[in-house]
């Protein structure tokens, strides 16, 4: 997307980069966007039921509290080194990640991260839905679904820019909206009630630790979507503690006051929006118009990051490296109206069940960011050969075996460990119920991939970018970088 010096000129302006490589001319911003982005993307109703969930899957609120501590910042390193890539590459996340898998074989994970953000999407415009009838006074529940479909549709129409200025409204309302119903809620409940009403467990800690690592998980396949467009010479430190700060400073926060919430008892679990509405008494409007506004930055979040993976997906089958902005459009159109067509579909039950069910999918991000981020920092060591990205007879291949392999197996190693709505493997009951799957995954994945990439992959001896492309700046601000070479295979 070409950035005007008019802010207001860049806002209005549709944003034209697909799954190319953003040219350095076009880069711009500052990594404090990562920090602002990713607090707004977490501090939102759904953080806040992820915490309560600790609670109501048995544990003691100062140990949800801990756990889910813990759980937010190993996430979160996972998140951020994600992010990280970002101003180097200048590339969606999805797409660097043929230098592992292939061009064609990075589609195997793409599909199910599709249905993922699908998933979510919907979940979250229901929520927001539900926000704006109430906000409106509307009796017809499809109208809210409707309106934020639309205002979701617009946002990641606009693209890359205005997701970022939503984000930082996001924050700020955020930290307003919910330190007023913190406020609230210490005036009309004794917080001090919900510590100690039960014993600790392990088994309730290590799945306090599972539901937040794994929501910070969920942001790895496109979150380097949204730090691409800052300039390549953008440290890698500053890029990755302001996403971390962001993202695990804010979740924290918004689980921290769902484990509150559920252990004070009240009907929030069945009932989110009305319950934080009651809470809020005279200023409950403003409340369903804080819920609706972090929906929207996350929900946008999705419906970009929903278009760039399915692009990634099809390009890996026409050998196309740029898409039109009609396309994009189509895209984008298509994505929100599905998951309007969801949300309005959905009974309770159907939205409990399919919400399970995308948890469930939450196993094969842990392999996948596993295979990602040994390769990129340990094997190639931020060395990439971009125009190779979109060539599959080129230096990665069509498939990588070795990727693949080890990707299955991360998945296949859970089996026992998971413990979830859906499954509860052998190993996990022998536990008590404790889900340590995404722990063992990690380790596995990354002491298979490791040894093997090792010796198979071809890696370039530096950065090559696109012919023609300017060289990118190197991390410490070198205005020439890299010599641009063309591809090799």
């Amino acid at each position: 997307m070409s950035i005007d010096s008019s802010a207001a000129a860049g806002l209005g302006r549709m944003e034209t980069r697909t799954i190319d490589m953003v040219p350095e001319h076009e880069r711009h911003g500052s990594p404090s966007s990562q920090f602002t982005l990713w607090f707004g993307a977490n501090m939102q109703i759904t953080a806040v039921v992820d915490g309560a969930l600790a609670v109501v899957f048995g544990a003691e609120a100062m140990t949800a509290i801990l756990g889910l501590l813990i759980g937010n910042i190993l996430g979160g390193i996972v998140m951020a080194l994600h992010s990280a890539q970002g101003p180097r590459l200048g590339l969606p996340q999805m797409i660097s990640s043929r230098v592992q898998f292939g061009v064609k074989g990075a589609a195997l994970p793409l599909l199910l991260v599709i249905l993922m953000y699908l998933g979510f999407a919907a979940t979250g415009t229901v929520l927001s839905g539900q926000a704006i009838n109430l906000m409106f006074g509307f009796s017809t529940p499809a109208a809210g679904i409707i309106i934020f479909g639309a205002l979701t549709a617009l946002v990641a129409l606009i693209g890359y820019k205005l997701i970022h200025v939503v984000g930082r409204i996001s924050t700020v309302v955020g930290i307003l909206g919910f330190g007023y119903l913190a406020w609230q809620l210490c005036l009309h409940y004794d917080v001090a009630s919900a510590f100690g009403q039960k014993p600790f467990t392990w088994t309730s800690f290590l799945t306090a630790m599972a539901l937040s690592a794994g929501w910070q998980m969920t942001f790895a396949p496109y979150v380097a979507d949204y730090s691409r467009y800052l300039p390549s010479k953008t440290s890698t430190a500053s890029t990755f503690w302001t996403t971390f700060g962001g993202s695990v400073i804010s979740a924290q926060l918004a689980m921290t006051f769902g484990v509150l919430v559920a252990a004070l008892g009240g009907n929030f679990i069945k009932n989110q929006v009305g319950f934080l509405g009651d809470l809020a008494g005279p200023l409950a409007v403003v409340i369903y118009l804080v819920i609706v506004t972090g929906k929207l930055t996350v929900n946008c979040l999705n419906a970009y990051g929903g278009v760039m993976t399915m692009l990634t997906t099809v390009s890996a089958f026409n050998d196309k490296k740029h898409f039109s902005p009609a396309t994009r459009l189509a895209y984008i159109l298509g994505f929100v109206l599905l998951t309007v067509l969801v949300a309005l579909l959905a009974s309770s039950n159907f939205l409990a069940t399919f919400k399970n069910f995308v948890l469930l999918l939450l196993t094969v991000f842990v392999p996948w960011s596993a295979v990602n981020l040994v390769d990129y920092y340990l094997v190639s060591k931020e060395k990439v050969d971009i125009p190779a990205l979109y060539d599959s007879e080129g230096r990665y291949g069509a498939y990588n075996g070795v990727a693949l392999f080890s990707y299955v197996l991360g998945i296949v190693v859970q089996i026992p460990f998971i413990n979830q709505a859906m499954y509860e493997g052998p190993l996990a009951k022998a536990m008590g119920g404790a889900d340590i799957s995404w722990i063992v995954s990690l380790i596995v994945t990354s002491l298979v991939y490791y040894p093997l990439a090792k010796k198979t992959m071809k890696v370039p001896p530096q950065m090559i970018y696109p012919a023609g492309q300017p060289a990118a700046a190197s991390e410490h601000g070198s205005p020439d970088g890299y010599p641009n070479t063309a591809s090799a295979a």
